[in-house]
């Protein structure tokens, strides 16, 4: 079977640090679109897509935002398996009738999150593990029908529905871009603040966060279950309609 072809829609604004990242991760044919820019894909014919971080939040009134969740919900109907990371997390609960709030405070640093060892997204995984998280809104609703996975005092971490999956953390980062994002948090954050997490982005603490990095294996493991499931066990690339 080919490798997976998958539809990366970038979110971030400034997208060299998250292209850099999901392609170190994903073992994948990933095809880019830098979502800011209004760039969406025409069509259908991926075997799966990913939705990535960004400072933007899901509930801004921006022609972007608009275009990305009209794609994204047609993408889901189509029956492509997604994965959402951070605001793609909450941007797959919103438009499958989740709801995202806006928190009283940041959540940013190495964190502990809890799973309940149900989901196959964190096979492999420790039912206590280790993230880098920042973000300031939250999934406070999770999808009808979504299952519930993952959760710390914050709140949701994790949910699941049908071929949809996504977590509030970020596999993906590097310590490079986790101290990149905290140093640029100082519009929002004490410097206190920042150089408390700063001081917590160190190789111990990566090292126990790169467990939480299986689940991108076991995404695309998914993901080629369904694509041999709709090619017939043959080899080819993604069966969904434009």
């Amino acid at each position: 079977m080919t490798r997976p072809r998958i539809a990366l829609l970038n979110a971030a604004h400034d997208g060299a640090d998250t292209r850099r990242n999901f392609r170190r991760e994903l073992d994948a044919d990933l095809v880019e679109f830098h979502c800011p820019e209004g760039e969406v894909p025409e069509g259908f014919r991926y075997d799966g897509f990913v939705v990535t971080g960004s400072r933007a939040s899901v509930y801004w009134e921006r022609e972007w935002i608009g275009q990305l969740k009209a794609w994204v919900g047609d993408a889901i109907e189509a029956g492509l398996p997604a994965l959402g990371v951070c605001y793609g997390h909450q941007l797959l609960a919103d438009v499958m009738g989740g709801r995202v709030e806006a928190m009283d405070e940041y959540e940013i640093g190495y964190r502990t999150v809890e799973q309940d060892g149900q989901n196959r997204l964190l096979d492999g995984v420790d039912d206590d593990f280790t993230v880098f998280t920042t973000h300031s809104d939250r999934v406070v609703e999770a999808p009808p029908g979504a299952t519930v996975f993952a959760r710390n005092d914050y709140g949701i971490h994790g949910f699941r529905k049908d071929r949809v999956f996504a977590v509030q953390f970020h596999p993906e980062y590097d310590m490079e871009t986790a101290a990149s994002v905290t140093e640029g948090k100082d519009d929002q954050l004490s410097q206190e603040r920042i150089q408390q997490v700063l001081d917590g982005i160190h190789a111990d603490n990566y090292d126990a966060a790169c467990e939480a990095k299986r689940l991108f294996d076991n995404f695309t493991a998914f993901v080629r279950e369904v694509q041999a499931d709709r090619t017939g066990g043959d080899s080819g690339t993604s069966a969904a309609d434009d």
